[in-house]
C-alpha cells in the first residue's frame, strides 16, 4: 500500500516520504483546496519540523499564507482549523506509528476531514507531477502559540462533582504536550502520570493503546495506588483506551455506551452515532436512554460526515476515536478522557466505581477484533455471503450477517470487513452466551484461515 491512505498520508521517512515530497504535498493541498490561508501543526518526532517546515514551503509557493501553530497534537491542530479563520489546514503526524514513521492529517474549513474518497486520491495524482514551483506572489508565515486557547477549551467540557485520582499514560506522545497545562486546570483532579515527555522516539513503548500489552504500565499504577481508573493515549492524542479501578480493560464500545449514558441525562432524545463494529449494547444503552441511536461504517471520515447530517451530539468508535459535536465535531483523547472524568465524578456515582458501572454493560460475548491475512478478499466477502444467505445482510461496511435479535434468547452476528490502513480482513463477532461465540468463532475461521497473531 503507498503512503495516501484512506484517511490519511504516512510511511516510512525518509524511504517513502521525505522533504522533497512533502514540500509536493504542501503545494498541491493548497491548490487543491484553493486555500489563501492555511494552517499547519506538528508532532514531536524527530524529522517532523522538517517535514512541516518542507510542508509550508509548499504551500507558500502555492501563494498561500500559512498560520504555524508548531507543536501541537492532532485534536489542537482540529481544534486550530476549527478556531481560527483558516481555508483549512493539517497536521505532521504519523499517530501511532513507530518513530521511523511520518505522515499528515488534512482539514478543509471548519476541522472537516478530508480522506481519500474526498482528496487525498487526487493529491497522490498531484503529487506524481514534477513541483510546480512558485505560483504567482508566494504566501507569508505568521506562528502564533494556541495552547493557552486549547487549555480553554478543553477546560470547557469540565464539569467535576467531587475528587478523583487517575492516572494517565501520554506514550511519549503528543498529550504530553498540552496536558501540562490542561491537568492543573482541573480541580479536584489528582493526575499521576506516566511518560510524561515527548519523546518521538517512544522509549518506553508503542504509542498504541489499542494492544493490550502497552496498557500494562497503566494498569500497574491505577493497582498499585487505589486510583479510580487509567486511561492511555496514543501517539498524537486524538485516541485513548481506558482502565478501570482493577486495571481491566475498558473495550472503547463500552466506553461509547458510559459516556452516550451520561450525555443524554443532560440531553434527552439526541442522536448519538456508533460504528459498526461496536456491540449491540451501545446501541440498547443509548435507546434505553432515549437517544437516537446510529449505526456507520468504521472511520473517521464518515463518523463525522454522519454527526454533522443528524446533529449527533456525540460517537465513539472500537478504535478509541470519540466524537464529540462542540469539539468541532472531531475526536479528541484528551476530552474523552476529560468526559470520563465527569462521569466517574458524579454524586450519583459516589458509591460506584468505573468497575460497577462497566459491570452493567458486559451483557454479551465478543471476539473483539481478529485480523487475517487473505489473498483474495472480495472472494472471500463473496464467499460469506452465500453462505450466511440465511442472515440479515448489508454491505455498509464490508459484510455484517445478524441471525436474531436482542429479544432472543439466542442471537449473533458478525462483521468482516477490509482494513483501510492495512491488507487484512477484521472479524468481529458477538454472541448471546459465550458457548455459541466460540462455535460461530471457529466457524468463522475455518473458512478465512488462521488469524494473525
Amino acid at each position: 500500500m503507498g503512503i495516501f491512505k484512506a484517511y490519511d498520508i504516512r510511511g516510512l521517512f525518509p524511504e517513502e516520504l521525505d522533504a522533497e515530497l512533502a514540500r509536493k504535498i504542501g503545494h498541491a493541498f493548497a491548490r487543491l483546496i484553493g486555500g489563501k490561508r492555511l494552517l499547519v501543526g506538528r508532532d514531536m518526532r524527530v524529522h517532523s519540523p522538517e517535514v512541516a517546515d518542507a510542508v509550508i514551503e509548499g504551500m507558500l509557493d502555492a501563494g498561500s499564507d500559512v498560520l504555524d501553530i508548531g507543536l501541537a497534537s492532532t485534536p489542537m491542530t482540529y481544534f486550530a482549523i476549527g478556531s481560527q479563520d483558516v481555508d483549512g489546514g493539517l497536521c505532521v503526524t504519523a499517530s501511532h506509528n513507530p518513530g521511523q514513521y511520518n505522515g499528515m492529517k488534512l482539514c478543509s474549513a471548519g476541522a472537516r476531514p478530508i480522506s481519500r474518497a474526498n482528496g487525498i486520491a487526487e493529491l497522490e495524482t498531484m503529487c506524481a507531477e514534477a513541483y510546480p514551483g512558485p505560483i504567482g506572489k508566494r504566501g507569508q508565515v505568521e506562528t502564533i502559540d494556541l495552547l493557552e486557547a486549547y487549555r480553554d477549551h478543553v477546560c470547557s467540557f469540565f464539569d467535576l462533582e467531587r475528587p478523583l485520582r487517575v492516572g494517565i499514560d501520554v506514550s511519549n506522545g503528543m498529550a504530553g504536550h498540552t496536558l501540562p497545562l490542561i491537568l492543573p486546570a482541573l480541580e479536584k483532579v489528582e493526575a499521576q502520570t506516566l511518560f510524561l515527555e515527548p519523546d518521538g522516539t517512544f522509549p518506553n513503548h508503542e504509542a498504541n493503546p489499542l494492544k493490550e500489552e502497552n496498557l500494562d504500565p497503566v494498569r500497574e499504577l491505577v493497582r498499585r495506588e487505589g486510583l479510580d481508573f487509567g486511561v492511555c493515549f496514543d501517539g498524537d492524542a486524538d485516541r485513548c483506551c481506558f482502565v478501570d479501578n482493577r486495571g481491566q480493560t475498558v473495550p472503547a464500545d463500552l466506553m461509547t455506551a458510559l459516556l452516550a449514558r451520561d450525555f443524554l441525562s443532560r440531553s434527552p432524545g439526541a442522536p448519538v452515532v456508533y460504528d459498526l463494529r461496536s456491540s449491540w449494547v451501545v446501541k440498547q444503552v443509548i435507546a434505553e436512554c432515549g437517544g437516537e441511536p446510529i449505526r456507520d461504517r468504521v472511520g473517521h471520515s464518515f463518523i463525522k460526515a454522519t454527526m454533522r447530517e443528524r446533529g449527533a451530539l456525540f460517537a465513539g468508535e472500537l478504535s478509541g476515536h470519540f466524537y464529540f459535536k462542540d469539539n468541532f465535531v472531531c475526536d479528541s483523547g484528551v476530552i474523552a478522557m476529560v468526559s470520563a472524568i465527569n462521569l466517574l465524578g458524579r454524586q450519583t456515582n459516589a458509591s460506584n466505581t468505573l468497575a460497577d458501572l462497566v459491570a452493567d454493560l458486559r451483557r454479551f460475548h465478543s471476539t473483539g477484533e481478529v485480523n487475517f491475512r487473505v489473498q483474495d478478499k472480495a472472494a472471500a466477502i463473496a464467499e460469506l455471503k452465500a453462505t450466511y444467505d440465511q442472515g440479515r445482510q448489508d454491505d455498509l461496511d464490508g459484510i455484517t450477517v445478524e441471525f436474531g435479535g436482542l429479544e432472543d434468547d439466542s442471537w449473533w452476528w458478525f462483521n468482516v470487513r477490509e482494513s483501510n490502513t492495512e491488507p487484512l480482513l477484521r472479524l468481529n463477532l458477538e454472541a448471546s452466551s459465550e458457548d455459541l461465540r466460540n462455535e460461530k468463532r471457529d466457524e468463522l475461521m475455518a473458512l478465512l484461515g488462521e488469524p494473525e497473531a
